[in-house]
């Protein structure tokens, strides 16, 4: 027994296919030349935090807020400050995010490696736990070390992430769309 679709869901196929296809495009261009995907990244990110500082002026003076002014105007300071950094340095902006995500991969690794020693005698395979705390120590090192080398390779898998996700939208796209035509 086939199921039957909405009709919104069904005439709506070709969306998940064009989603797919800017996953598919961001992807191969992220995957070829990650250096200025991470650039037009971090130049997206700063544009964003200039609209989130725009957005939190108006709610300031429109009275809707779900914070204080005071948070608001601090937010709004603190995100055209980032906005405009970014967008005026994106190169800078990617390694600074690449040192913080090292910082964090540091940390992480040093609390699994902890966790994994004090769990040793409750679990069995412990050594897994260790052993990824100590390959999120390498990796934040390697990041911390060379900053602009770890933004590009972070692009890369985030390209081909975007690129397998984009070839699964626009095939889910086209089975919507199969589905639609035999219902």
């Amino acid at each position: 027994m086939a199921t039957t679709l909405p009709s919104q869901m069904a005439r709506s196929w070709w969306i998940l296919v064009l989603y797919g296809v800017i996953g598919v495009i961001f992807g191969l261009v992220a995957i070829a030349r990650p250096g200025e995907a991470a650039l037009a990244l971090a130049w997206t990110i700063g544009v964003m935090a200039i609209a989130e500082a725009v957005i939190s002026v108006v709610a300031m003076f429109s009275g809707e807020g779900a914070v204080s002014k005071g948070w608001l105007a601090f937010y709004a300071l603190v995100s055209l400050v980032f906005g405009v950094l970014a967008v005026m340095n994106p190169l800078a902006t990617a390694a600074g995010l690449v040192i913080f995500l090292g910082a964090w991969l540091l940390v992480s690794g040093i609390f699994r490696i902890v966790f994994a020693i004090r769990v040793r005698k409750q679990i069995d395979g412990e050594w897994m736990i260790g052993l990824s705390g100590l390959l999120a120590i390498v990796l934040g090192a390697m990041f911390m070390a060379k900053p602009l080398i770890g933004a590009l390779v972070t692009t890369f898998w985030i390209g081909a992430i975007a690129l397998v996700y984009g070839v699964m939208q626009i095939a889910a796209g086209l089975r919507l769309r199969k589905m639609v035509r035999i219902a």
